[in-house]
């Protein structure tokens, strides 16, 4: 199959036309070669054919474009490959240097750098002509602080500034600025002694010390008394001032706490002030004595309490015997046993216990702390008919003095104290039985030679014997209490042999 193509050729355009209609069917390397030789490329920017982006810029290719990002390079630099790189306007002669200067390539600039060098102090303008350098103004700092720079033809010169400064202020060192006068650290102030010296810009400060005030009358500083100033806020119990402060402290049992403001109880028994027993009490502190003691006027000396001195009544019924802080009763060595209530004392009865030293012939009596051997032997004419009797035995016819003797001698045993109340009956005497018309004569015809004793008939058939005067020491008696008893119309006489022992009533 064979084609035609007619080509129309155009500005900037290549067109070609394949007329035939089955043109589709020609092979791709016969399309390639014909493309090759009769067909131009159209440039789509050029045209405004293109699909770029307004911050993108078109790019033309054989056949096609290609859309580039737009880059905006500054002054000094031109685009390539999408970099800003820089432009040697020596090397393009794109610079404006005259002829007496060397074009010098710098980033994004130039520099016209003249071709003869001027002396120092000087440089060439664009001309190529000497101009004098402004060192005061291209030079950093040329001059220290506090100097003034001065330009000259070349050159320039420091000049020295004059600062003036109010009082309470001097000149810098450099002069270049005015500071503070220390008048505390230099000693120039004027505050008074006790004063207290603070430095303020351009002047200082006069202040009274801690616990001082300023007297404007006098133009003094003068302490403060904190105690009156603050009455019942500053200590728990007592203020005392002190020059610039003030000091607390307690009164007596009470020690100051660690803050030094409150007052704390001091257990003055840790320090045993008291002989025996002590109490702490809030400020003080007590003392005791224990049972038996009592407290001294000096309020810490416990002393014995004698008991047997001082107590009313009797503790004991013998003797008190004082001990440290108590008493003890004490009974005779002989005769007593101490009771078990510990005041009283129980009279041993040696009859009974055997501790007697009594004959086997003898009777043992006791008494009141003691004890008596008694014998019982009757006299001639008589019998004994038991332990305390005798009994008369018959009498010749002949023998009136025993006819006359006693029918019976009875013995009896009969103990009282020194403190029996006199008049008192001791022992009664009478027949047993007794019978109506019985009448009887009591009389002592022994042993009653002081006067101690007497008789008094209580009625017909009965008599008493008394004791009628005081004993006031211990005593024995032995009396002999005869009673002749009528009845009818005989008479017959009885023997009452009777001890009495008078003890002692306070042992």
């Amino acid at each position: 199959t064979s084609a035609c193509c007619f080509c129309a050729s155009a500005a900037s355009q290549n067109t070609c036309f394949l007329p035939f209609s089955n043109h589709k069917t020609m092979n791709n390397e016969f399309q390639n070669h014909f493309m090759a030789l009769y067909c131009t490329n159209v440039d789509e920017c050029a045209t405004n054919t293109h699909s770029c982006r307004p911050r993108e810029r078109c790019v033309n290719t054989v056949g096609s474009f290609v859309c580039e990002l737009q880059v905006t390079c500054p002054a000094g630099y031109q685009l390539r490959n999408s970099v800003c790189e820089d432009v040697d306007e020596c090397l393009v002669r794109t610079h404006n240097c005259g002829l007496g200067f060397v074009c010098e390539n710098t980033v994004g600039s130039f520099m016209c750098k003249p071709k003869q060098k001027c002396i120092s102090g000087f440089t060439q303008d664009s001309h190529g002509n000497c101009i004098d350098i402004n060192e005061c103004s291209s030079l950093d700092e040329p001059c220290g602080s506090g100097f003034n720079c001065i330009n000259t033809v070349g050159s320039y010169s420091c000049q020295q500034k004059i600062i003036m400064c109010s009082n309470g202020y001097h000149a810098s060192p450099s002069g270049a600025k005015c500071i503070d006068i220390d008048e505390c650290q230099m000693g120039t102030h004027r505050c008074g002694v006790g004063q207290i010296c603070h430095n303020l810009p351009g002047s200082y400060r006069c202040d009274c010390q801690t616990g001082y005030q300023y007297d404007a009358l006098r133009k003094v500083c003068t302490d403060v008394n904190e105690c009156w100033r603050y009455p019942g806020r500053l200590c728990a119990q007592t203020c005392e001032n002190t020059p610039g402060s003030y000091h607390c402290s307690c009164t007596s049992g009470f020690s100051l706490a660690f803050d030094g403001k409150n007052c704390e109880d001091v257990n003055e028994c840790d320090k045993k002030p008291c002989s025996q027993e002590c109490a702490n009490i809030y400020g003080s502190y007590q003392c005791y004595c224990r049972q038996g003691y009592f407290l001294k006027e000096d309020g810490h000396t416990c002393e014995d309490i004698d008991e047997c001195s001082q107590s009313i009544g009797n503790l004991c019924a013998f003797k008190c015997v004082n001990v440290a802080g108590s008493y003890q009763c004490a009974c005779p060595p002989h005769g007593y046993i101490m009771s078990a209530n510990g005041h009283t004392c129980r009279d041993i009865d040696e009859c009974m216990t055997g501790t007697h030293n009594c004959s086997f012939g003898q009777n043992c009596f006791n008494l009141q702390g003691s004890f008596r051997c008694l014998s019982f032997n009757c006299p001639a004419n008589y019998k004994k008919v038991s332990d305390t009797r005798c009994e008369r035995i018959s009498c010749p016819a002949n023998s009136l003095d025993c006819q006359n003797s006693p029918t019976r001698i009875t013995y009896y045993q009969l103990s009282f104290q020194t403190n029996i109340i006199i008049p008192a009956q001791v022992f009664r005497i009478g027949p047993s039985p007794a019978y109506s018309g019985d009448h009887v004569v009591i009389s002592i015809t022994k042993g009653n030679e002081e006067g101690y004793f007497s008789t008094r008939k209580l009625n017909s058939f009965t008599g008493a014997v008394y004791l009628q005067r005081r004993v006031r020491e211990p005593k024995d008696f032995q009396i002999d209490v005869e009673m002749k008893l009528l009845r009818q119309g005989t008479s017959t006489s009885f023997l009452a042999r009777i001890y009495v022992f008078i003890t002692s009533s306070t042992m």
